[in-house]
């Protein structure tokens, strides 16, 4: 007899998005299960962002439903929910008036946690993403680029949520920074084992972080599969872009390499 398999932690059912009768997204239908990074990847505009705030509630859907963790997201306290899923955007977001600290420790203070240890999370977290306790202190202004992206990171994962959203977390950063916290991203995951939606353009990107790839066109799910699957998809938009990302997927793709 085989097991049953496990439920999904996050499940769109038949999901539509109409702005003004326009539809963004159409007939929606993925499921993302525990543990692995679900990479939705896309052009703009094909509704990978509208796809991930369906999931915390900050957009709603025309039609269908979004289950997380088998209940519909559309019961139940919105902020509860939005407290317990962990939301990494481009431009992080931090209070420019909050200290590292303090921006870390946000949620944790929301939720009532004693002081002694919001702090002693908030240092684990910033060494766990590559910072040094003497940055604590610091306001956001004096952090780099990818200082303030680690901080974004720490901050959704300070409440120890199963899911985390990350909608191109990494796209305004250079290059060479882009590549370092791609790295830590995929080794802390290994980690970690949470359960992430992860949006991004990029396909390297998708290859290196994704345990599986939804590539999306015009608010429709085209495919969903595997890295080494997508390379040899033969989708013809999967097709297209992966003679458009040309060479070194094949490196990419071999689960976090360089």
């Amino acid at each position: 007899m085989q097991p049953e398999a496990a439920s999904p932690v996050i499940e769109f059912r038949d999901v539509s998005y109409r702005v003004a009768g326009t539809p963004v997204l159409s007939g929606f239908n993925l499921q993302v299960q525990s543990g692995e990074t679900l990479v939705l990847l896309g052009r703009s505009g094909s509704g990978k962002t509208t796809s991930l705030k369906l999931v915390n509630r900050l957009l709603t859907p025309s039609s269908g439903e979004i289950r997380v963790k088998g209940v519909s997201n559309a019961e139940g306290d919105v902020i509860r929910l939005r407290r317990s899923i962990g939301y990494v955007i481009q431009d992080v977001g931090l209070f420019p008036h909050f200290t590292v600290e303090r921006n870390i420790g946000l949620v944790p203070r929301i939720e009532g946690w004693p002081e002694e240890r919001v702090r002693a999370r908030a240092l684990e977290l910033m060494q766990m993403v590559g910072l040094s306790p003497d940055m604590a202190g610091r306001r956001p202004h004096q952090l780099s680029g990818g200082q303030r992206q680690r901080v974004g990171v720490a901050r959704a994962l300070a409440a120890d949520p199963e899911i985390l959203l990350m909608d191109e977390p990494f796209g305004a950063l250079d290059p060479l920074t882009r590549d370092e916290l791609q790295r830590e991203f995929f080794l802390l995951q290994q980690r970690l084992h949470k359960t992430v939606v992860f949006v991004t353009h990029d396909l390297r990107e998708a290859l290196r972080l994704g345990s599986r790839i939804a590539l999306m066109e015009a608010g429709r799910l085209v495919t969903v599969a595997e890295p080494q699957e997508f390379l040899r998809s033969t989708d013809p938009l999967a097709s297209a872009y992966v003679r458009a990302f040309g060479d070194g997927l094949e490196s990419a793709a071999n689960r976090g390499a360089s």
